[in-house]
């Protein structure tokens, strides 16, 4: 697990934010962000300093780009 800020993480996720890169987006139970790209691999983040709200955003934002976000 990594932790971050948001701004960091969306520094971070930025490049990937794709859904030829990403199979799906999910936060689980802890309200870890987790991330499965296509290619078997998945990371999970932590964002420190950022609010539910601030967070659904972001998903938000995931799905307008063709992402599959599950909550």
């Amino acid at each position: 697990m990594k932790r971050c800020s948001l701004s960091d993480f969306m520094e971070i996720i930025t490049p990937w934010l794709s859904s030829e890169y990403l199979r799906r987006v999910y936060k689980d139970d802890k309200g870890h962000i987790l991330l499965e790209f296509r290619d078997g691999v998945k990371d999970v983040y932590q964002i420190e300093d950022c609010t539910e709200e601030q967070l659904t955003e972001v998903l938000e934002g995931f799905k307008e780009k063709g992402i599959r976000v599950e909550e």
